[in-house]
């Protein structure tokens, strides 16, 4: 389990203690205290820019969770994560490990110069995982909804932090956000599924605009901010405002307000949960 003291991984290891599975993570400071399940679970350091302790980690493993990917941190973010995923496929192969389960985002249906860096990037890890002989199962999420993950705690931002809510028209743009229990419910499902190795678009059952998450999440604060539409606001210009907040992430905010500008939804209406249900055939 990579990843493992994340915002998904920290909820999926005790899922999979729970189903009984054996457990080993990793971490690229020994000295840290680890999560509250550390007790339970093997842990193995491993930084995953050095290929030897990558090797390492993976050897004698079943199977593999990728959680890990840049968000936006620095100009070659992308080559990072290109070498981050070649490490693990060059283990996976050499180890023969049976399967690897790598938790993206969804890919909008145009062409791949149109994509956005952050997705690109994406879309190129699930392609070098792809590559190994393991089988590669994807689960592409769009706006991951709980308490606490950057995408909601960049919602919750604008909605308390900003005296006025300025609106760009590129956050018309349709999401189909997924809560994260029904995420994990997914990635259980993928470490069993009997399936080869492809992706699966995992959302909730609605489709909304981003503006309207604004809207959703409003009878929650105490206050109502005035909101400006504002259709010539370009997402560079926009995203510092909430960033300014010392408690919005950073540098998550850069790749949220790009994706913004691009429908985040799958093509048809199909529950995480509804997924596991069916074995995701």
């Amino acid at each position: 389990m990579t990843g493992a003291t994340g915002y998904v991984g920290g909820r999926l290891v005790p899922r999979l203690l729970d189903e009984g599975h054996e457990v080993r993570t990793t971490t690229h400071d020994p000295s840290k205290e680890g999560p509250w399940f550390s007790d339970r679970v093997e842990t193995v350091e491993m930084d995953i820019k050095d290929a030897d302790q990558v090797d390492a980690a993976i050897e004698g493993v079943d199977a593999v969770y990728y959680l890990i990917h840049g968000m936006g941190g620095g100009d070659d973010f992308a080559q990072k994560d290109r070498e981050a995923a070649q490490h693990v496929a060059r283990a996976l192969t050499k180890h023969g490990t049976e399967r690897v389960v790598y938790l993206s985002g969804i890919v909008p249906p145009v062409d791949e110069d149109e994509l956005s860096e952050h997705i690109s990037s994406r879309l190129q890890v699930e392609e070098i995982l792809s590559s190994t002989p393991a089988t590669a199962i994807t689960l592409r999420a769009a706006v991951l909804m709980g308490s606490g993950s950057t995408s909601f705690e960049i919602i919750r931002q604008v909605s308390e932090r900003m005296p006025l809510q300025t609106v760009p028209t590129w956050m018309n743009s349709d999401v189909q956000p997924i809560a994260v229990v029904d995420a994990i419910e997914a990635l259980v499902g993928a470490l069993s599924a009997e399936v080869g190795t492809r992706s699966y678009d995992i959302g909730g059952p609605d489709r909304v605009p981003y503006a309207e998450l604004l809207d959703r999440y409003a009878p929650s604060r105490a206050w109502s901010a005035p909101r400006w539409r504002c259709p010539s606001c370009p997402p560079t210009s926009w995203g510092p405002w909430p960033a300014a907040s010392p408690t919005c992430p950073r540098p998550p905010w850069r790749p949220w307000s790009r994706a913004c500008t691009t429908t985040w939804s799958a093509p048809r209406r199909t529950s995480a949960a509804t997924c596991c249900r069916r074995g995701m055939r």
